[in-house]
């Protein structure tokens, strides 16, 4: 079993920085990806980024690329992924969740952390 926890929200001001970080415990060798979703109120859940665990291939989507990184670091029994956002937007103003794909097993989610965006 993989436990999620993530942090690093906040309110920050439009052109603004923010950098978020998730900690995965538990049976982390399974972990294929950690990847970042983000809710929107009134919006469904979208994918922002993903990272592959083992080689460190990365994904994002369109409307974050060039703005967005997304990192992580292996540690024993420990696996960290980071989202860096540069020159946020109100549009990117959600409620940030951090997942893990875990092989043979269902996928781990994060409780979510808040990326407000504005003046």
């Amino acid at each position: 079993q993989v436990h999620l926890e993530d942090s690093g929200g906040g309110l920050v001001q439009p052109g603004g920085s923010l950098r978020l970080s998730c900690v995965a415990s538990g049976h982390t060798d399974s972990i294929h990806t950690m990847a970042w979703y983000r809710q929107a109120p009134g919006k469904d859940r979208e994918f922002v980024a993903s990272i592959t665990r083992a080689v460190g291939i990365a994904n994002y989507a369109d409307s974050v690329k060039g703005r967005f990184a997304i990192s992580r670091d292996n540690a024993e029994n420990t696996v960290f992924s980071f989202l860096q956002m540069y020159r946020l937007k109100p549009d990117d103003t959600a409620l940030y969740y951090c997942k893990a794909v875990v092989l043979g097993s269902n996928d781990a989610w994060g409780q979510g952390t808040q990326v407000t965006v504005s003046l």
